[in-house]
């Protein structure tokens, strides 16, 4: 249970990754600021994530059960927080999907979207409303780069990035009015032992359907580079960690963030091209009375 004054953080898809370096991050905010609740499909896949809280676990930090491709499971756990009171809700949990598109399945691709997407709106669904009442609250999406810009392979994957921005660029404008803030991360290549092992399965696949050149381009061409750039260029969880929690702490302190560096701050930057100096982003939409006319 929070602490009084304490800031109450829910983030999904804890087990590993982006969403386990988040969590213990927040968790052992030096200021104790934050309660974080670190959520996951299976409670059995938690060591890694205790043994990296220490002794956050218990005190700032918690656990809690979620599927965010399943109603039941995303009111259960909201409701299993006091007085469903969520200051930060930090959606992170995704899967990806990648190969020739004739060899994926519709219901893979559903998936994607069902998690990617649905699972997003899902949350912010069951937690918006409260937020709105108490006029205050902030959404974080972990988006990716591929929803500005789409990836030969990741046609699925990407298609589901792109719906969450028109999503949430929408939906920004309209939680103005209630001091509701939206902001998504949107990450380029990140080194993680999933993305290795995903990289190293699809490699050993047959694509059904598929014609030999583009299995040659895939398998020859795009997978070995897709290995060189996620070497050469991978970001680590910690550095997109970093990034969500300078997020969370900022707009707690009444300023807005975009882009790691360049202390733009108190406005919003509308421009949605990839930055050279950097492999990710952050948009912040929290002040677009001006161009929406609210």
């Amino acid at each position: 249970m929070a602490a009084p004054g304490q800031k109450v953080v829910l983030i999904t898809g804890c087990s590993s990754g982006i969403g386990l370096r988040i969590a213990v991050l927040l968790a052992r905010d030096d200021a104790r600021r934050y309660h974080v609740i670190a959520t996951m499909r299976d409670l059995k896949r938690k060591e890694k994530l205790v043994e990296a809280a220490g002794d956050a676990y218990g005190k700032t930090l918690s656990l809690l059960t979620l599927d965010v491709c399943s109603d039941e499971s995303v009111k259960q756990c909201i409701d299993a927080v006091k007085d469903r009171h969520i200051d930060v809700l930090i959606n992170n949990a995704g899967i990806g999907l990648v190969g020739p598109v004739e060899s994926i399945s519709m219901d893979d691709m559903k998936k994607v979207f069902e998690t990617n997407f649905f699972g997003v709106i899902r949350m912010i669904k069951e937690v918006m409303p409260d937020m709105k009442k108490r006029r205050g609250g902030h959404i974080i999406v972990v988006s990716s780069v591929m929803g500005l810009q789409g990836v030969v392979f990741n046609d699925v994957y990407a298609a589901s990035k792109f719906a969450m921005e028109g999503f949430c660029e929408s939906l920004a404008v309209q939680l103005l009015k209630f001091n509701v803030t939206l902001s998504m991360i949107e990450p380029g290549p990140v080194h993680t032992e999933f993305e290795m092992k995903m990289i190293a399965d699809v490699s050993k696949k047959e694509f059904p359907g598929t014609d030999p050149d583009t299995v040659n381009y895939f398998k020859n061409v795009y997978l070995p580079s897709s290995v060189d750039i996620f070497e050469a260029l991978g970001q680590t969880p910690d550095d997109i960690a970093m990034v969500v929690v300078v997020s969370a702490s900022r707009m707690e302190q009444g300023k807005l963030f975009h882009q790691p560096g360049t202390a733009k701050e108190n406005r919003v930057d509308w421009d949605r091209r990839p930055r050279e100096e950097g492999i990710y982003s952050l948009v912040s939409f929290a002040d677009l009375r001006g161009r929406a006319g609210v």
